[in-house]
């Protein structure tokens, strides 16, 4: 059987709830989808609101051929045949196709470019939907083509309504003996998302036998969203427990277990620049100077995928996951950071030693400023013993280089120049 969302999935105008100011009476959108006038377009807003809708029935109202891309697993081949498709069904119709592209902020700039000439050309309409500001997403040729619209979070009116027309008019549902109590924690759960509270009433219904009445009140929602969390919570607990075991296999050293959890948020549908940007973090914090490289692997793997897209992207992240995994590990430099803040937390703000500030003025060289200064340049191998910390804080160690991969090297050339200091021996 369907989801319930997908059956309750609205075919036309009237039977649409929610976005009053796009589609009620007097809605802007509205008198665009009468006119039968339909320009390019772009659908911003949250998930669950009902963008995707909204495209299909603007298609069906104005009688045009409609194509459905998803930006996570479309490359460019895809767009190009997707166009190919709605050119020559352009041949035989008066108005160009309706083409929809679900969360086209994924979209790499060299996908848009491909859109771009189909739209100028008229070959197509465009609808894309986007949980991202399309003016950061979108490039500017495209979007200064398509008309933006904005859509909002569904209000608690609008839930309730959906809540009470699925009872009555879903056939699986009038089936059942539904009692309807409450509906705060459904409303709670749901956080605005249509999509989302169709699929929590879906699973509380499921949950009963089906010669049990449905009890639907808080404490009955509550106990039956706790047992069936993980059928639903795609974007709560098990989007973090999914990235936290990824993280915590590439520290480990699991190239493995790194690239299956890897899969597990590509399958999941997982923004690819959130996976690159844990990346990047994760090359710092866990990699870091035991190999450089491993930072900078992290930050091109980031810009090759925000231009490949996907699902080609998914090859680049996998070879940095690898990488990763693969490479000797250091917490060091994160570990010097913490405590230097934490130093910082309790000692205030230390008086900088008079040799190491600046002194633009005469007046600020007479007080000592930058006086008795030693330029390390004019040492042995460009080093000179010098005292850098304020004086309260003299000798504290915030770095220490450990016994892996280039580090050593550093520790190695460290204790060469400081002879003992800081622990570099």
């Amino acid at each position: 059987m369907q989801p319930l969302a997908e059956r309750m999935r609205p075919q036309t105008l009237d039977d649409y709830i929610g976005q009053e100011k796009l589609i009620g009476p007097q809605g802007v959108l509205t008198k665009v989808i009468k006119s039968g006038r339909i320009p390019s377009m772009i659908f911003w807003g949250p998930p669950g609101v009902g963008k995707t809708t909204l495209a299909n029935i603007i298609a069906q109202t104005s009688g045009r051929n409609f194509f459905q891309l998803s930006a996570i697993n479309s490359g460019v081949k895809d767009v190009r045949e997707a166009i190919k498709q709605a050119e020559s069904k352009h041949l035989f119709a008066t108005e160009s196709p309706i083409l929809f592209i679900d969360e086209i902020h994924r979209f790499s700039k060299s996908q848009q470019d491909a859109l771009l000439g189909a739209v100028e050309k008229g070959i197509v309409t465009l609808i894309g939907a986007t949980t991202e500001n399309p003016s950061f997403e979108v490039i500017s040729a495209l979007l200064s083509r398509c008309q933006v619209y904005i859509l909002e979070h569904l209000g608690k009116d609008d839930l309730n309504k959906m809540i009470d027309t699925a009872i009555a008019t879903d056939e699986s549902f009038k089936s059942r003996d539904i009692q309807l109590q409450e509906t705060d924690a459904l409303l709670k759960y749901s956080g605005g998302d249509g999509r989302k509270l169709y699929n929590l009433l879906d699973l509380i219904v499921g949950s009963f036998d089906d010669d049990q009445p449905v009890l639907i009140n808080d404490e009955e929602v509550e106990k039956r969203i706790q047992q069936n969390i993980s059928l639903y919570d795609k974007t709560g607990e098990q989007h973090y427990d999914i990235i936290s075991a990824f993280i915590k296999s590439v520290r480990g050293s699991d190239p493995n277990a790194a690239v299956y959890y890897l899969g597990r948020m590509i399958a999941g549908g997982e923004d690819p620049r959130f996976i690159c940007r844990r990346m990047i973090i994760l090359a710092s914090e866990d990699i870091g100077l035991a190999n450089p490289n491993a930072l900078l692997l992290a930050n091109s793997t980031f810009q090759a995928v925000h231009q490949v897209g996907m699902p080609e992207g998914r090859i680049i992240m996998s070879q940095c996951a690898v990488y990763l995994a693969a490479s000797p590990k250091s917490n060091a430099s994160y570990m010097a950071i913490n405590k230097a803040l934490a130093a910082i937390k309790e000692t205030g703000n230390l008086s900088i030693p008079l040799k190491l500030r600046n002194a633009p003025t005469d007046l600020m060289k007479d007080l000592g400023y930058g006086g008795n200064y030693n330029y390390a340049h004019d040492g042995q191998d460009n080093f000179v013993h010098e005292e850098y910390l304020p004086e309260e804080l003299k000798d504290t160690t915030f770095y220490a280089p450990g016994e892996n991969g280039a580090e050593s090297k550093l520790k190695a050339y460290l204790s060469k120049l400081w002879k003992g200091k800081y622990g570099y021996k």
